[in-house]
């Protein structure tokens, strides 16, 4: 079995992401991160038990996680139509939910996240 070391458009590879829905998905997975990356959850809860928060803190960072590795992964296949679709989800997710251009708050002050940035 060979595999391709360098970008290309998966012609003649075994590669599994050819068909739309498939780059839907892997857009739909980066927005996903980027949205859980950018959101307050916890403000939600009216609760003062701290481990119950850190409880649902840290399910809501192993989900991210597991998506942005299913993401990595599907990059990782060198398709180039996979790479791009993964970018443009990032990018919209950005800036739809970290950018200032739809922030609420009127002194365009962030809200800080409840999970700590990705780090690369």
């Amino acid at each position: 079995m060979e595999s391709h070391m360098t970008f290309s458009l998966g012609d003649g590879s075994e590669n599994l992401y050819l068909n739309i829905v498939d780059l839907a998905i892997v857009f739909m997975m980066s927005l996903v991160v980027e949205w859980m990356s950018h959101t307050t959850y916890l403000s939600n809860f009216s609760d003062d038990n701290n481990v119950r928060l850190g409880l649902i803190q840290t399910g809501f960072y192993v989900v991210r996680m597991v998506v942005a590795y299913i993401v990595m992964l599907a990059v990782m296949s060198f398709d180039a139509r996979i790479f791009a679709v993964a970018v443009a989800g990032y990018t919209l997710g950005f800036l739809l939910f970290g950018s200032r251009v739809f922030d609420e708050n009127e002194l365009g002050y962030h809200k800080a996240s409840d999970l700590p940035p990705l780090s690369c």
